[in-house]
């Protein structure tokens, strides 16, 4: 094989990949928060990995998925009297999103054991793909473990859980988003240190932000306290209305109010260290287009948040504003990249030519 027939970048397959992979994780996680805000997480209350991507297909096992659901809390003190044509409307929102998340672990793993027979990915580049893919069989663990949590004593799931599995999600895709961004051959960018450390802060503020709104989703803090910019009557409320749970710390995860005001209080620090960082970048001349990039989708999700609050969380909005906190995040990621040292990557071996097995 000559050297004419090895393409200019051997990894653009690898590359196409994993973008469709982060495309769907994304639409998954837009479908996890649709099938949250329509209640709708409960309705299948077994976990079967390989027989449950096959819905009911006679009335007969329509009518014994229904009664498996009128035995859990959430049918008998919030569903009492739903018909089963009521039924079937959350159960397709719980049956799509747990079968997309089959479809990505099918669109993950084929093309990987592809990529690897045909050869051409590095030890490093292997090694972070294979941790990605343990990461989304934890994820399908961790989807059940949320699920199980309101299956007995309560008519919800935890929001423990379901912000660990918004998070866990995130993390895979910010992984992925890292690894395409790595995959691309680029100079180094030549920025202050402070630069790197503010972009690095940006995208730690970034996860610390999703994972309060998935509580504040949880408890449905956004329909208890939904107005702005005052909240519960003043723009910071009494410590003893945020505070009077014991352990303190309880109140960060299980007082609708506090967990309501520690996601505006996250927002508005996103907001100003974004607005910072793009002030130094542009002053720097070091990445500036994607700390303004940055900082425009930080302002749109904080327009977006007042919003959805104001009207009570409507669907559309809301499904807007965690659009644009997936927006965020991929961005955030990007310009964490964009400022990190690249010299690792010159040490990695060669590509083989996907072409070429071996």
């Amino acid at each position: 094989m000559t050297t004419n027939s090895v393409p200019d970048n051997p990894h653009r397959a690898v590359r196409w990949w994993l973008i469709s992979v982060a495309a769907l994780i994304a639409l998954m996680v837009l479908v996890g928060g649709a099938t949250r805000l329509t209640e709708s997480g409960l309705s299948i209350v077994e976990w079967k990995p390989v027989t449950g991507s096959v819905p009911p297909l006679s009335e007969a096992q329509w009518t014994e998925a229904f009664e498996a659901y009128k035995k859990i809390p959430q049918y008998r003190e919030l569903n009492a009297g739903m018909s089963l044509s009521e039924f079937k409307e959350i159960f397709w929102w719980e049956w799509s999103h747990r079968l997309l998340g089959r479809f990505i672990g099918v669109a993950y793993l084929l093309p990987f054991l592809f990529f690897l027979w045909r050869g051409g990915l590095s030890g490093e580049l292997k090694r972070r793909l294979w941790l990605l893919f343990a990461l989304g069989g934890l994820q399908g663990a961790v989807g059940w473990w949320m699920v199980a949590s309101g299956l007995a004593g309560r008519t919800e799931v935890s929001q423990y859980r379901l912000a660990t599995h918004l998070l866990l999600a995130l993390l895979i895709f910010a992984g992925i988003v890292w690894t395409v961004r790595r995959l691309e051959e680029r100079p180094q960018i030549a920025a202050p240190a402070r630069l790197r450390f503010t972009s690095v802060l940006l995208l730690a503020v970034t996860l610390v932000q999703i994972y309060f709104g998935a509580l504040v989703a949880g408890l449905r803090a956004g329909r208890a306290y939904n107005t702005w910019p005052q909240i519960d009557g003043a723009f910071i409320p009494s410590a003893e209305r945020l505070w009077f749970e014991t352990p303190w710390w309880r109140n960060m995860f299980d007082n609708v109010l506090t967990v309501q005001f520690e996601h505006r209080m996250t927002a508005y620090a996103l907001f100003v260290l974004a607005l910072l960082h793009a002030i130094d970048a542009v002053r720097a001349g070091a990445a500036a287009g994607g700390a303004l990039w940055l900082l425009a989708a930080v302002s749109v999700q904080a327009v977006l948040g007042i919003l959805t609050l104001l009207n009570q969380v409507p669907i559309d909005l809301a499904l807007s504003h965690q659009a644009v906190a997936i927006a965020v995040l991929t961005l955030a990621v990007m310009q964490v990249e964009r400022l990190a040292s690249r010299q690792q990557t010159h040490a990695q071996p060669r590509a083989v030519p996907l072409g070429q097995a071996g």
